[in-house]
């Protein structure tokens, strides 16, 4: 089995207040998955998921 690490409370305390504080727009669903590495993951790749463009 794939071993998963967590990012600490702080760090994600830290990314979530930068993100709030943040002018930019959210992230689309696509640039989530490509960061968390989600479509690295053989299960999560599915040929029929539209994704945004």
């Amino acid at each position: 089995m794939t071993q998963t690490t967590h990012p600490s409370k702080q760090l994600v305390r830290d990314f979530m207040d930068a993100r709030t504080r943040s002018a930019e727009p959210p992230p689309t669903p696509a640039e989530v998955r490509r960061q968390l590495g989600w479509d690295l993951i053989p299960q999560n790749r599915q040929p029929d998921r539209a994704d945004e463009p």
